[in-house]
């Protein structure tokens, strides 16, 4: 018995590419990397606070700004403005903790990642 692939009304199916992989994988290291970057370079008191904290708010900032459904949805220059600051912070967190090549690797691979995303969106 063939079954038809006919389309329900009202359910779309969001087409997933190997960028929107990458730019997932991208992310979860951004968070990891801000986490190791609070736990690992501050002393006691601020370590829990900022290896908390900081994935924390960077978190929030993603879900209002560049989830695939923001809470707010700004302008798409705005949009890559703030995904490049959360990129740049985790490339500056990277050096802050000497691995000067490895935050120069990860920042060349998500503005990459994010160039690529946001020409498909625009065009």
């Amino acid at each position: 018995m063939p079954q038809d692939s006919v389309p329900v009304p009202g359910v779309e199916r969001p087409v997933i590419t190997v960028i929107d992989v990458v730019r997932a994988i991208v992310l979860v290291l951004a968070i990891a990397t801000l986490a190791l970057w609070g736990f690992a370079t501050w002393p006691f008191p601020w370590n829990v606070v900022l290896g908390i904290g900081t994935p924390v708010v960077v978190l929030l900032v993603w879900a209002l700004f560049l989830s695939p459904r923001p809470v707010l949805r700004v302008h798409p220059f705005l949009r890559a403005a703030v995904e490049l600051l959360i990129y740049v912070g985790v490339t500056i967190a990277w050096w802050s903790m000497g691995q000067a090549l490895i935050g120069t690797a990860f920042g060349v691979v998500a503005i990459a990642a994010g160039v690529i995303s946001g020409r498909r969106a625009l065009s």
